[in-house]
């Protein structure tokens, strides 16, 4: 999927792709797109290796925006439906 039809499918605007959630929910699309892939090319491991990395940095994205704005955080989350919510 192309960023421009990526961009239209979603809740943001032209100018809100360089933001935090557009990036996080932008690797969540990859992820699932690779995972789809994975499940009926099982030793491709070229891209394993790049769902790791996308994970990885997905992983670090969702962490730096749990401490800045939680409350956007916990709104991403719940609408990706990615993670369980944490009760501090």
């Amino acid at each position: 999927m192309s960023k421009k039809l990526f961009i239209g499918s979603s809740s943001f605007s032209k100018e809100q792709t360089g933001s935090m959630e557009f990036q996080i929910s932008h690797l969540t699309n990859r992820v699932l797109k690779l995972t789809d892939h994975l499940k009926s090319h099982d030793k491709d491991y070229s891209s394993q290796r790049g769902l790791w990395g996308i994970l990885g940095k997905r992983k670090r994205l969702l962490s730096y925006l749990s401490q800045t704005n939680l409350t956007s955080y916990e709104n991403l989350i719940n609408k990706l439906s990615i993670r369980k919510l944490k009760i501090r």
